[in-house]
């Protein structure tokens, strides 16, 4: 079997997981696909190892431009989506995330992957140690939530995320009904995946070609792989999530992303 059909087979099984724990937990799929998928290409020497996170990051919002559009959809159909403030929201996450690829290509691989583990570190945490904030503030100007969601569309887009995991908690902090919130995220993971992908296209045109299996950073049989299960298999997690202990499921998995983050640190 070739590198290429191990790829794609094993990103096809990774669609399956990452697919059934979105339905399930509600979660982005980047921060298990980040770490599976730059293993995968080191170890069969798919890209020099400079460009494994870059590679593995682009190619996970990607896949999360699908994901997001199915869950934003649905999220608009039940009038979860705020849209008195998501325009501003919506601009400050596009800056961030069109920006990320130029910040994210300019460091170096283990300050990515410093980043990438903090970042599924923090998360983590607050899966575990689920919390509501003492105090709440209204909402700010829509210039100041511009800028301060730019921030997380710019992290999100660094590390692959769609950006649910920073922007819920964030908007929820100002006053913001959880529903709302997430309906936002999910609208928000849309841009943030798309225009991060646009800029981690356009950087790595020079260093890939189409006839390799690369747009860009962005690597065709991971993602094609990935987008052919997980959408199937989100329908299984959510009927799931009916029956299963979903808050116990949920601190394992944190529990088992914490263990994956220190991993990659020192690796």
């Amino acid at each position: 079997m070739s590198d290429i059909s191990i790829v794609f087979f094993s990103c096809m099984a990774l669609g399956c997981l990452v697919g059934f724990l979105a339905g399930l937990l509600g979660i982005g799929g980047g921060l298990i696909i980040v770490p599976v998928l730059s293993y995968l290409l080191l170890a069969l020497n798919l890209v020099p190892a400079d460009q494994a996170m870059v590679v593995a990051i682009a190619t996970s919002l990607a896949s999360i431009i699908f994901t997001s559009s199915s869950s934003a959809y649905a999220h608009h159909k039940n009038q979860n989506i705020p849209w008195k403030i998501a325009p501003w929201v919506l601009v400050g996450v596009s800056v961030g995330a069109l920006l990320s690829g130029v910040i994210a290509t300019g460091i170096s691989n283990d300050t990515l992957q410093l980043i990438f583990a903090s970042c599924v570190i923090f998360i983590a945490l607050r899966m575990i140690l689920p919390h509501q904030p003492k105090t709440q503030s209204a909402l700010p100007h829509g210039s100041i939530l511009t800028l301060g969601t730019s921030v997380i569309g710019a992290v999100s887009g660094m590390v692959g995320i769609g950006g649910g995991a920073l922007l819920v908690p964030f908007l929820t902090h100002f006053k913001l009904d959880m529903r709302k919130a997430i309906g936002c995220a999910a609208l928000s993971g849309i841009l943030i995946a798309t225009f991060g992908v646009v800029g981690y296209i356009s950087l790595g045109l020079q260093y890939h070609d189409v006839s390799e299996g690369f747009i860009g950073f962005v690597y065709l049989p991971a993602l094609i792989g990935i987008v052919l299960t997980s959408a199937f298999f989100a329908q299984f997690g959510a009927k799931a999530a009916q029956y299963l202990p979903v808050k116990i499921i949920k601190r394992i998995f944190a529990a088992l992303l914490v263990i994956v983050a220190i991993r990659m640190l020192s690796s």
